[in-house]
């Protein structure tokens, strides 16, 4: 699975890939922006970037011809994902710093981007990542409709929240008010975002793989 995975990382995926966290991130400067915009460029632009490299290797007919198991091959594609999704969020939240501490006057009307703002970025992705895995395992070839489903589904999560968060006092107190300075309350938030960002994964892995057995290759 590490080869399958090096391979990916060095290969199968352009450089960029890495650079445009760090460069999409710095929109976490704005202040008091839709800070929800800055990690869903990774479903916009990263992952559907890297669907195309991949089919235009041909990667899935060419790994299918190495001595690996079916199982490794979506543990490594998966992991190339994950990988990308964690350094968004955490490349983000590093610029975060500097935005709270250059602008600490800002009337905060979407999420603030405290501890408890990027829990829910988790639980987004979590859910971004159990709807787009199983259904591309499918096939392990179509990607538009498992793409879009998964984008969608994320989108209406990252809006829903942030319309309680806009409409909710309580909400909004919770993220952006007195609940904002309440360390032990917003690691809470961030640690239930990990939890199931990790759970909801782990579950489209192991439905991911069992799809993929079943798929004839070509």
């Amino acid at each position: 699975m590490y080869n399958l995975l090096m391979k990916d990382l060095k290969v199968g995926i352009n450089r960029i890939n890495f650079v445009l966290p760090f460069l999409l991130g710095a929109l976490m400067l704005i202040p008091g922006w839709i800070y929800f915009i800055v990690v869903m460029y990774f479903f916009w632009v990263t992952a559907p970037n890297m669907f195309v490299q991949f089919r235009v290797q041909n990667d899935l007919l060419f790994t299918t011809l190495m001595p690996v198991a079916k199982k490794d091959m979506v543990k490594a594609r998966m992991s190339v994902f994950l990988i990308l999704e964690v350094l968004y969020i955490v490349i983000a939240m590093i610029y975060s710093l500097f935005t709270i501490r250059l602008f600490p006057n800002v009337d905060y009307l979407f999420f603030a981007p405290h501890l408890g703002f990027w829990g829910l970025c988790f639980a987004m992705f979590a859910i971004y990542n159990l709807l787009l895995f199983p259904m591309f395992y499918k096939t392990a070839y179509k990607y538009g409709p498992a793409q879009f489903t998964a984008i969608t589904a994320a989108m209406i999560f990252a809006g829903v929240a942030q319309w309680f968060g806009i409409q909710s006092p309580y909400v909004f107190d919770l993220f952006n008010g007195s609940g904002a300075n309440n360390a032990a309350l917003q690691t809470s938030i961030l640690g239930l975002g990990i939890v199931i960002f990790i759970a909801f994964t782990w579950i489209a892995y192991r439905i991911s793989v069992k799809r993929f057995l079943q798929v004839e290759i070509q």
